[in-house]
């Protein structure tokens, strides 16, 4: 038996939704395609594949993270498109959405995580920046706790050699 919620409630649900998240979306949008339009136009796309699903969705997980993990395949989709390889991959931190939120006092950090696979830079951006734990993390990409934990490990070793090759120490 299918339960219909009334349309009011979904559109109330939804626009608080993308009020309380669209920011931080554009962010990782942003960060995974390293393109603004490209990045609101992945949000833009979040949304809707949200709104569609809202009435099914059964609260097996946060908003938060059925969002994050909607945009990330929206990012993973976009990059396989063949335009995507003709965007200027080059950003620097301040060109990030809303810098100020996400600053950090040491921008070559910044730079250098922007530089890793997208495998890597995924776990690095959700475990430090959107604050989830390894099973959350897990639970989002359908990988393992240990693949997490692989993941953020390499990361880290990679993150330290790039820095130390930059003579860029703490």
């Amino acid at each position: 038996m299918e339960m219909r919620q009334d349309p009011s409630i979904c559109h109330q649900t939804f626009t608080q939704l993308v009020e309380a998240y669209q920011p931080m979306l554009i962010r990782l949008c942003y960060v995974y395609l390293q393109d603004a339009e490209q990045a609101r136009d992945a949000v833009q796309e979040t949304f809707l594949k949200a709104y569609r699903s809202l009435p099914s969705f059964r609260r097996e997980c946060s908003e938060k993270n059925w969002l994050i993990r909607i945009a990330i395949n929206t990012c993973k989709d976009m990059q396989r498109t063949p335009w995507h390889r003709f965007v200027d991959k080059r950003i620097t931190p301040d060109q990030l959405p809303m810098a100020q939120e996400i600053a950090t006092d040491e921008p070559e950090l910044m730079c250098e995580i922007l530089r890793l696979s997208p495998k890597l830079r995924e776990v690095i951006l959700l475990y430090y920046w959107q604050e989830m734990g390894v099973q959350q993390i897990a639970d989002l990409l359908n990988i393992s706790q240990g693949s997490v934990s692989n993941r953020l490990r390499r990361a880290r070793e990679k993150l330290k050699t790039q820095l130390e090759r930059g003579q860029y120490h703490e």
